[in-house]
Order: C-alpha cells, then sequence, then structure tokens
C-alpha cells in the first residue's frame, strides 16, 4: 500500500517528523508500506489541490489541517493549525483517532513520538537524538545564539542543507536516511557535504548582510531583505548580532510569495509579552507564539513593507497582546 506523507519542506522537524512517522506507520500499522513524501510550504493561497491526496491513505506532519474525507492521519503542534473555522469544526468532530494536535509540545517529532508510544506501543530508541534535536532546532531551545548561528553540530549542518536547498529532492533523500541512519552519518554523505560548504560560505555572508541592513529601535530589530536573493536566512542570526533585541522582523521575497517573518528572542533579558502567532494570524498568517510568518502573493513587496512597519510598531509597544 502507498502511505502519501505530505510535510513542513524545507524544515528540521518536518524532515524529522515525517522519518518518525514512516517508522512508527512501518512499525506498528503497516508493515508492507511504501512512502511517497510531498513538501508542503506556506503560501499566499492556503489550499490543499485535491491531487495531493493520492495514496491509500494520505498523512499531514507538522503542517495545517485538511478535511479532505482523504486524509488519514494528522499531526501538528502549531497554533495556527487550522485554515478556517470550519476545518477546526471538522477536526473536532473528527472519531478516528488519527488526526492529532497539540500546540504544547516544541516540536511535532517529539509529538509523534509521544502518541505512538503512549497510543499504539511504537518506540524506536534509535530516533531519540534525531527527534530530541527537533525539539531544540524548532523550540529554539539552544543554550545561547552563538551555539544556534555557529553551526557546529550535525543536526546544524544538515538543518542548514534542508532549509536552503533548491526543491525538495534533498530533503525528502534526508528523510529517507534519517529513518536508519544517526545525523552524523547523513551529513557525511557525499551529496550533503557537497550543498553543505558553499551554503555554509552562504550563511556567513548573510551575517554580514543583516549586519550591515538591521535597524534596532526599543528592542526591534527589522531588516529588509528584498532583492539580495536571500529568503532563507538562519533565524537566530539578529539575536547572534543583537543580543539585548527582544523581536526580529524582517521582509523577503521568492519566486512563490513575498514573506513578513516574525521572531523572539529565546535569550531576551526582557520576556517577550506578544504572542506572534496571534499577530500574524490577524494578516492571514500564523505560527507559534514566538514566530510566525506572513505569506503573500509575488510582488506584492510594498503590502508586505507596510504589514512589516505595523508589526514593527506593535512589537514596540509594552502593552502585552494576547
Amino acid at each position: 500500500m502507498l502511505e502519501r506523507v505530505l510535510y513542513h519542506d524545507h524544515c528540521f522537524d518536518g524532515a524529522a517528523s515525517a522519518a518518525y512517522f514512516s517508522r512508527f506507520i512501518a512499525g506498528a500499522i503497516h508493515p508492507d508500506a511504501e512512502f511517497a513524501y510531498t513538501g508542503m510550504a506556506h503560501g499566499a493561497s492556503q489550499t490543499f489541490l485535491p491531487a495531493l491526496f493520492d495514496g491509500d491513505e494520505n498523512a499531514i506532519v507538522d503542517f495545517k489541517y485538511s478535511s479532505d474525507p482523504r486524509l488519514t492521519w494528522w499531526f501538528d503542534h502549531h497554533q495556527s493549525a487550522f485554515l478556517s473555522a470550519a476545518d477546526a469544526e471538522h477536526y473536532r468532530n473528527d472519531r478516528s483517532g488519527r488526526k492529532l494536535y497539540d500546540p504544547n509540545y516544541k516540536s511535532c517529532a517529539s509529538f509523534i513520538r509521544t502518541v505512538a508510544s503512549e497510543r499504539f506501543g511504537f518506540r524506536a530508541p534509535d530516533l531519540d537524538d534525531l527527534v530530541d534535536w527537533s525539539i531544540v532546532i524548532d523550540g529554539a531551545q539552544y543554550s545561547d545564539a552563538r551555539t544556534a548561528v555557529e553551526m557546529g553540530a550535525p543536526a546544524m549542518k544538515l538543518t542548514l542543507v534542508i532549509e536552503a536547498a533548491q526543491g525538495s529532492e534533498v530533503v525528502q533523500k534526508a528523510i529517507r536516511w534519517m529513518q536508519r541512519r544517526n545525523l552524523k552519518e547523513i551529513v557525511e554523505e557525499p551529496e550533503i557535504r557537497a550543498l553543505y560548504e558553499p551554503l555554509y560560505q552562504r550563511h556567513l555572508d548573510s551575517i554580514e548582510i543583516i549586519r550591515d541592513i538591521s535597524l534596532e529601535d526599543r528592542g526591534v530589530v527589522f531588516f529588509d531583505l528584498a532583492g539580495r536573493d536571500m529568503e532563507g536566512y538562519n533565524k537566530f542570526i539578529p539575536y547572534y548580532l543583537f543580543p539585548d533585541s527582544t523581536y526580529t522582523v524582517s521582509v523577503s521575497c521568492s519566486s512563490f510569495r513575498t514573506k513578513i517573518s516574525v521572531g523572539s528572542n529565546p535569550w531576551a533579558v526582557e520576556t517577550p509579552k506578544h504572542n506572534l502567532a496571534t499577530i500574524c494570524e490577524r494578516y492571514g498568517g500564523g505560527g507559534h507564539a514566538k514566530v510566525g510568518a506572513i505569506s503573500l502573493p509575488p510582488g506584492e513587496l510594498e503590502k508586505a513593507r507596510r504589514i512589516a512597519a505595523e508589526i514593527v510598531a506593535q512589537l514596540k509597544s509594552q502593552r502585552s497582546v494576547q
């Protein structure tokens, strides 16, 4: 049987979630399953095309909910998990026991691990390092900004490749490798090493670009990457450069969207007061309480800049936003 897995593309936790879910299904549900993967990206058009659900079973991990009747499994941990109130109601009425949501988890992979163990008796201890790193990376649980930016651990090197690689092919290779191999072995794959070296140099260059163009005011760092071919960047760079900051807002462009990214400093002296997912939801975006994003159609740069300016102004306010 074919298990189609839709996962959050170019995201370490998305890949780790797809890998752990696949091991779980093969180990506890369908030993004969064959897996096919589809990377999903947040875009201005927040819809699931019917053709995506072409498996005998279909799963979504670490991505938004779909009410399509062909969806068999769903795991997510984002506050902004539902595209509409109707989808949220559809989820609440589901009685399959296979559509699961808990925004309290730092990573979706850790959520899948818990559910697989507690409800289905499945454990894969050889994947604990993978899952533990998904918590660190997706939950921003690094000890400090230097650890997050300087790329020392194999998981960090693989994250750089996953987030910055063109297309989904290498991410899906990583998903398959993650199921049976440790992270150190994966980053030593010639294909991964060949991608990592120029990406690491690009990462070093991005640090200098963000240093040069950032404006910091009242704890908020803003930078505009339009025209710099640099949509993807390590989201902890601003806190590495501006350790006293509390929030970051940035604008970037790609072929399929114009994006506003909003984040908070995990090591901030002043505890962040604003729920960033709630702020982004007002503009059609979403995310977590501490990090969010808004996707607009390509070419809507001026609108993105207006939204970013409004968010910057709001974040400068000391008033708590729930």
